[in-house]
């Protein structure tokens, strides 16, 4: 590699174009056996960083998520569930809710695709560029509890209330103590307005209040939550499908003794 190779790449770190420092030498060497023109030559540079430093972000906030797998919306088997259609599937992927801070809560019983379909949507929204969170209700309220004093706590407290869409995962999957729902309630209450929402429960709204502990908390936070919304309710009768596509130890006949 000649100096002036060096002195390329050394202007290119300056400039904080970190990826294209690494590859230029190979793209100047392509330039020459192919003839680019200036205009192609600067074209693939800028590209090239530009691409980088997308994937570089892309991964920064698929970490930031904490998605518990990574399930994308062409994983998610339509044909097998009555709940969504391919049409309310592709306004969904246009992501317009997000911008305005719509809630979606998705409802059925354990098995049938709600954290398929909420991770999924996530996923395609960190694509897009959006800052998404992934949580669990019940870490959801230990981060709470916890932030004051927990830097971890703390840490991925500030990443779910500077997040774009924030999914909360089995909301109302169990009873909650007065102080829990009080901090629920001024989550959202704090976040109102301010993000878009992916609820998961197998329990309707209705029944929220005598899962909080403090029924005079259901309705505030029923009031923000559904202010905008869409519920997508997933058939009570429909088969497992983790159930359906499970990973037997043991063959249909049985292993003898």
């Amino acid at each position: 590699m000649t100096d002036s190779y060096f002195e390329l790449q050394q202007k290119s770190r300056t400039l904080r174009l970190a990826e294209t420092a690494k590859e230029l030498p190979n793209m100047l060497r392509e330039a020459e056996s192919k003839g680019w023109t200036y205009y192609e030559f600067i074209n693939q540079v800028l590209g090239y960083e530009l691409n980088c430093r997308e994937e570089k972000n892309r991964s920064k906030l698929m970490k930031w998520a904490d998605f518990p797998q990574e399930f994308t919306l062409d994983q998610f088997k339509l044909e097998e569930q009555s709940a969504i259609g391919e049409k309310q599937i592709n306004v969904l992927k246009e992501l317009s809710w997000i911008e305005e801070n719509f809630t979606l809560i998705v409802m059925g019983p354990p098995g049938v695709g709600k954290t398929h379909l909420s991770t999924g949507l996530g996923i395609h929204a960190v694509n897009q560029g959006y800052q998404v969170s992934f949580v669990s209700m019940d870490h959801l309220l230990y981060i709470l509890k916890t932030r004051e004093y927990i830097n971890k706590s703390k840490t991925r407290y500030k990443r779910i209330t500077t997040s774009d869409l924030i999914i909360i995962d089995d909301v109302m999957y169990m009873a909650y103590e007065t102080q829990e729902a009080q901090l629920f309630f001024q989550f959202i209450y704090d976040m109102y307005d301010k993000t878009a929402f992916i609820l998961t429960s197998n329990k309707g709204p209705g029944e929220w209040g005598k899962f909080l502990g403090d029924t005079t908390l259901t309705t505030p936070i029923l009031d923000r939550l559904l202010h905008r919304s869409e519920i997508i309710t997933f058939d009570e009768n429909h088969d497992s499908i983790r159930m359906k596509y499970r990973q037997a130890l043991f063959n249909e006949k049985g292993v003898e003794s």
